[in-house]
C-alpha cells in the first residue's frame, strides 16, 4: 500500500515552508503530496462541514488554503519523483477551459505526475462568491469534466450540453499522461461512486473510518459493474482525518480495498524545522509498516 500526504498550505506556507515540504516529503519517500482547495471563507456559514455535519471548526481566517495549482506548480519544480495532486478541485464553481489548462500544465511542468482530484464542494457562500450557481453541481461537474478530457484528448476540442459550450477550439500542450492525467473523485455519497464509475480513475474519501468505507466500496464496485468496469480500474484513497489512527487502521484499509493511505496535518506555523520535524516523525512510524502491506 502507498502512503501519500495532504498538508493544507494556509497562511503560514510561505515559499521556504512548500520548498522545504516537497523536497523533504520527496525524500522521505512519500509516494504523493496533495494541496486543497477554498479560495474564501466566511465567518457565518450557512453551509454545514460534510466531515463533521456542523459548522466547520477553527477560525476561518485559518481555513483559507492559498491557490491550489500555481502551489502544485511550486511543488512541481522543487521535485522530480513524488506526485503530486489536488485534494480536492472543487470544479463546478471553476471555469473548465482554464481549469484544464492549470491542470494540464501541471502535469506538463511536472513531466507527468500530476493526479486531479475533483469535487463539488458544500459552501453555498464560496458558490456566490465566484458567481457560480450551487443547484446541480454534481451534472455540472460532470459536464465540466467532460469538457475537460475533450480538450485533454482530441485534435480538436468541441463540447455542448446544457451547461457548457465549447465552439472547436485547439489546445496544447497536452498533458504528458496519455489519455489525460488520472481523475479522482472525492465525496462519500451513493452518487460520488456513480460518478467514480462513469467518469474517473480513482475515488477520494475523507474521514471515513475503515469499517464504513469497506460497505462504501461495496457499493462502488456495483456501480463500476454498471458501466461495464472492474475494480481494478480504481485507485482508491483513504484520509483517516479527522479521526485518530494506527497500524491497525491501515491493516483495515488495506483488507477493505484501499490502494493508498493519505495522511492529512495542520502544522502550526511556518517554521520548517517544525516541518520537518513533522514529516520526518510521520516517516518514522509508519512508512515502512505501510509499505509492507
Amino acid at each position: 500500500m502507498k502512503l501519500g500526504l495532504c498538508i493544507p498550505l494556509r497562511r503560514y506556507a510561505t515559499p521556504d515552508f512548500i520548498r522545504t515540504l516537497g523536497s523533504v516529503s520527496e525524500q522521505l519517500g512519500f509516494d504523493s503530496l496533495w494541496v486543497g482547495e477554498h479560495v474564501v471563507m466566511f465567518d457565518d456559514h450557512k453551509s454545514d462541514y460534510p466531515l463533521t455535519g456542523e459548522v466547520m471548526p477553527g477560525d476561518p481566517r485559518d481555513n483559507i488554503e492559498i491557490d491550489l495549482f500555481t502551489s502544485l506548480a511550486y511543488l512541481a519544480a522543487v521535485t522530480s519523483r513524488i506526485r503530486l495532486g489536488s485534494y480536492v478541485a472543487i470544479l463546478p464553481q471553476r471555469n473548465p477551459v482554464y481549469t484544464a489548462k492549470e491542470a494540464a500544465n501541471i502535469d506538463w511542468l511536472s513531466n507527468g505526475r500530476f493526479d486531479f482530484g475533483v469535487g463539488i464542494g458544500w459552501s453555498v457562500q464560496e458558490y456566490e462568491a465566484v458567481a457560480a450557481k450551487f443547484e446541480k453541481r454534481g451534472a455540472r461537474c460532470r459536464s465540466y469534466l467532460e469538457v475537460i478530457k475533450s480538450l485533454w484528448c482530441d485534435p480538436v476540442s468541441e463540447y455542448e450540453d446544457e451547461f457548457y459550450k465549447l465552439e472547436p477550439c485547439l489546445f496544447y500542450p497536452k498533458p504528458v499522461q496519455q489519455p489525460h492525467p488520472p481523475i479522482f473523485y472525492g465525496g462519500q455519497s451513493d452518487k460520488t461512486f456513480e460518478r467514480v464509475a462513469e467518469q474517473a480513475q480513482g475515488w477520494d474519501s475523507i474521514g471515513v473510518e475503515p469499517v464504513r468505507l469497506a460497505s462504501q466500496i461495496k457499493k462502488l464496485e456495483k456501480a463500476l459493474e454498471k458501466q461495464g468496469r472492474s475494480r481494478d480500474e480504481i485507485t482508491i484513497n483513504a484520509c483517516p482525518y479527522p479521526d485518530e489512527y494506527d497500524h491497525e487502521t491501515f491493516r483495515q484499509y488495506k483488507e477493505a480495498g484501499v490502494d493508498q493511505v493519505i495522511l492529512l496535518h495542520e502544522p502550526t506555523s511556518s517554521s520548517t524545522g517544525e516541518l520537518e520535524s513533522l514529516l520526518n516523525n510521520l516517516a518514522e512510524r509508519h512508512m515502512d509498516f505501510v509499505k509492507s502491506l
